[in-house]
């Protein structure tokens, strides 16, 4: 199913509530290439990780099949967003110094990518793919509602291609020569409304609304409200990155 289908409707949302990457993960990225003139960031979304490649590449482009989550992006003088499938990027041959696919790789017709990425990526130049799967709350009793929710309630409402996500890309189709990434997490510090907004993006809690018509969150907001003592209060959200790094 293209990424439009699960996230174009919930592009404001998307926009508002995904936690952003930490400043880290795009220091060591600007690491693996010795040149820095051009960065393509694949299925780009609203540019979560574009704007951080842009402070460190001097050009990127950003692409991705919803122009309604391309629309929510920050502009910048050297960011172009454009509207495209992963498979045809609309670059010139050997023309790109890194390749970044941030939590997207797993909607991609895989082949198809791949062949689009051995044309255009310059010679010295990088792939790297990179997910996060289902968070982890501070707090024992928070941790096992949240769990409990995510796994029995909308679990089953996964996209197949989730599995790769769940398996933390491990599994996922990478025919090239690897490098070992350092461990990354990604942390927030989010008040129950900020969890629950987040939760409101997830395209497994889309299907089990369209499929059942009704809303799962509600249950889950119940629930963590008593056991979070003041709604206001922040509390730690995990998610270790998983990567897949060419060498």
């Amino acid at each position: 199913m293209p990424i439009s289908d699960h996230f174009g409707r919930v592009a404001n949302a998307y926009a508002a509530c995904r936690p952003t990457y930490p400043a880290h993960l795009f220091d060591y990225l600007a690491t693996l290439t010795e040149r820095h003139d051009l960065a393509w960031d694949v299925g780009a979304g609203n540019g979560q990780a574009s704007l951080p490649l842009a402070e460190r590449f001097s050009r990127v482009l950003a692409t991705d099949r919803s122009a309604e989550q391309l629309a929510q992006a920050p502009r910048r003088p050297n960011i172009e967003y454009r509207a495209a499938p992963a498979e045809l990027s609309g670059l010139g041959a050997a023309a790109v110094d890194l390749i970044t696919v941030a939590q997207a790789a797993h909607w991609f017709d895989l082949p198809a990518f791949y062949a689009e990425v051995r044309r255009v990526l310059a010679p010295g130049g990088a792939l790297v793919l990179w997910t996060y799967g289902t968070p982890h709350l501070d707090g024992e009793s928070c941790e096992a509602v949240f769990q409990r929710w995510s796994t029995e309630i909308v679990g089953p409402w996964w996209p197949p291609e989730r599995k790769w996500v769940d398996e933390g890309y491990r599994t996922i189709p990478f025919p090239f020569a690897e490098r070992v990434p350092p461990p990354l997490e990604l942390t927030v510090d989010w008040t129950l409304p900020e969890l629950i907004g987040y939760i409101t993006t997830w395209s497994a809690v889309g299907r089990y609304r369209e499929a059942r018509g009704t809303d799962p969150v509600p249950e889950l907001q119940r629930e963590l409200e008593t056991r979070w003592p003041r709604t206001g209060e922040a509390r730690r959200i995990r998610w270790p990155l998983s990567m897949r790094v060419s060498a």
